[in-house]
């Protein structure tokens, strides 16, 4: 069987079952393994994964199970049910501590006796369509999640791709100007860089025959000899100068990780879904391009808009970088369309790269992890420096962390491409969300402790006597007019007096007061006088008995701070002063002036 990797080499893949001593097991799992590929079209990364799961089960099956010549899916003897589950229990002592392949690979051979157990013709027998049916057995595993990259740094990666985009658009057009004024080299000469150019953009089989034909590297012109760096090995100097000549008319790997990160903070989209975009997959409009994108993983389709300034591009040499998806995709597609109509490749993919294998030119699909052409080559080569490692997917984070705060935490708006679990499991763990969140939290205990510390004034005998003086009024905020007020008692509301009922923080600005006298004793409106002192004693009378009719965890959340507050307002007055208040309660029969309403609770 044969499978594309993913920069587009096929790959073969055998699974010999005369290897093995339960050759009928192995034949009914690769038969199931076979179709599977061909209908799901799998990568080779997925094709590798399931021949590793039917090895490792195959491998336990010949070691453990009696007459293991036997074992079939459609036989209950020997019993594959308690392989399996066997096999299961000791998978994950073969990887490291947490890993998630024993759970991989356990349901991939689910995912196999499953696909068996749905064809009419293959029976399985025993209990295994149970386990099929039931839980894996397994735990998926854990790992530590990648942290987004720093605006800092994701500032750094965009500005120099664009500086990179700019470099590669003005080398390759020069590539293909230069390669319309050359000629055939066997007619016009094989040292011209011109000539030799119009080969490779023209003909098949060019840079072997350009190879061939090149002088050795001490004998070459100064003309080629100067296009490449110095100090080149001699041995190599004639196919480092093709890989030049290559690279001023078509992408290479490099070039394409630019594009990648560009098009990625311009769309704020997944690597996989930018890289896999092709000439199908957009679609022009005035002033705006419609991009599909598509998750091969989760088998879902979405289409976005994205707006343009509509000035033509080549106009426009911006230093600074401007990620508008419609120019970045038009520029993809001239760079790429000469390397697919090479290729045969239709429609145009977006991310097509070239490169010199050997001596002959092959064209291939950007590959993001290939050796000297991934993300950390890029980031050497152009001297860019970040903090973490040097992957991808990060900076589809940064994406995400912006949107969280332009939505202001609205998990159903940052989520529209994904569902609101992925976004829980994957992306609400960034360091950014995790310091607004902080922020936030920390906001509210301050408004909540500092409503809790402007309490009341308590004012004793002297300072009410003192409220006449000039300048007394400043202190405490108070006008000459609210003095008067509460010295006359016009602004007694019980168990303390307001400044201004109705400007009260638990209102709307011009409302009455809605909670006194229930919540006077936590209002930064209110001044406690000596006069309040035996509406007080009620108060706190009150609160002792809805302690005992509330639980702790209901009481403390409704009336833990009046409790606190009273009792501290008390502890400011005399011993005598609290025992004239009491013989003023019994001589005159006072009683606490709450509202109806106050007089009920719901421990709820």
């Amino acid at each position: 069987m044969t499978a594309c990797e993913a920069n587009g080499d096929k790959a073969g893949f055998i699974l010999d079952p005369a290897d093995y001593t339960c050759k009928t097991l192995v034949n009914q799992l690769a038969d199931e393994w076979v179709e599977l590929a061909a209908a799901e079209m799998w990568s080779a990364a997925t094709v590798r994964g399931y021949r590793s799961a039917i090895v490792l089960f195959c491998d336990h099956v010949d070691a453990s199970v009696p007459h293991a010549r036997s074992a079939s899916l459609g036989q209950t003897d020997p019993d594959l049910h308690f392989a399996v589950t066997e096999w299961i229990r000791l998978l994950p002592a073969t990887f490291p501590p947490g890993s998630r392949m024993p759970a991989w690979h356990a349901g991939r051979l689910r995912t196999l006796i499953a696909r068996r157990i749905e064809h009419p013709d293959r029976p399985v027998a025993g209990h295994l369509p149970g386990w099929v049916n039931g839980a894996l057995g397994l735990r998926r595993g854990h790992y530590t999640e990648l942290d987004e990259f720093t605006r800092a740094d994701k500032k750094a990666l965009v500005r120099a791709a664009w500086a990179d985009h700019l470099t590669i658009r003005t080398r390759i057009r020069r590539g293909w100007e230069l390669a319309r004024s050359g000629t055939d080299p066997a007619k016009g000469g094989w040292h011209e860089p011109a000539n030799l150019l119009w080969a490779i953009a023209h003909q098949e089989g060019a840079c072997e025959e350009i190879i061939r034909h090149l002088p050795r590297w001490r004998d070459m012109p100064a003309s080629l000899r100067d296009l490449v760096p110095s100090r080149v090995d001699a041995r190599s100097g004639q196919r480092m100068l093709v890989r030049f000549l290559v690279r001023q008319l078509y992408l290479h790997n490099l070039d394409l990780q630019s594009y990648r990160i560009l098009l990625m903070a311009a769309t704020g989209r997944s690597a996989e879904e930018v890289v896999t975009l092709t000439e199908d997959s957009v679609e022009f409009g005035p002033r705006s391009v419609l991009i599909d994108f598509t998750k091969g993983r989760a088998h879902a389709q979405m289409r976005q808009a994205f707006s343009t300034g509509g000035e033509p591009a080549a106009a426009l040499h911006p230093s600074t970088p401007r990620l508008d998806a419609a120019e970045l995709v038009r520029t993809l597609l001239e760079l790429s369309r000469p390397l697919a109509e090479r290729a045969g490749a239709d429609p145009v993919p977006l991310f097509l790269k070239a490169s010199l294998h050997v001596h002959s030119l092959r064209i291939a699909p950007f590959d993001g992890a290939q050796d000297g052409g991934n993300l950390a080559s890029w980031l050497q080569a152009h001297d860019v420096r970040v903090d973490g490692p040097a992957d991808i997917r990060r900076l589809r984070k940064s994406g995400k962390v912006e949107k969280a705060i332009a939505f202001k935490g609205r998990v159903s708006d940052i989520a529209d491409d994904h569902s609101e679990e992925v976004f829980r499991g994957h992306y609400a763990h960034g360091t950014t969300l995790r310091v607004i969140s902080g922020n936030v939290i920390t906001a509210a205990q301050r408004r909540w402790l500092n409503k809790a510390l402007e309490g009341p004034i308590v004012l004793s005998e002297d300072a009410e006597q003192s409220l006449s003086e000039p300048g007394s009024g400043d202190v405490l905020g108070l006008t000459r007019e609210e003095i008067e007020d509460l010295r006359s008692g016009q602004l007694d509301m019980g168990v303390s007096s307001c400044k201004d009922p109705f400007t009260s923080p638990f209102g709307r600005p011009g409302q009455l007061c809605p909670v006194a006298p229930a919540r006077c004793l936590e209002c930064r409106n209110a001044f406690v006088l000596p006069s309040n002192l035996p509406q007080l004693l009620l108060f706190a009378d009150h609160l002792a008995r809805l302690q005992l009719r509330l639980s702790p965890q209901h009481f403390h959340a409704l009336w833990g701070q009046s409790r606190v507050n009273v009792n501290e307002a008390i502890k400011a007055r005399t011993d005598a002063e609290i025992a004239e208040a009491r013989r003023q309660i019994a001589d005159e029969g006072l009683s606490l002036q709450l509202p109806l309403a106050a007089h009920v609770e719901f421990d709820a």
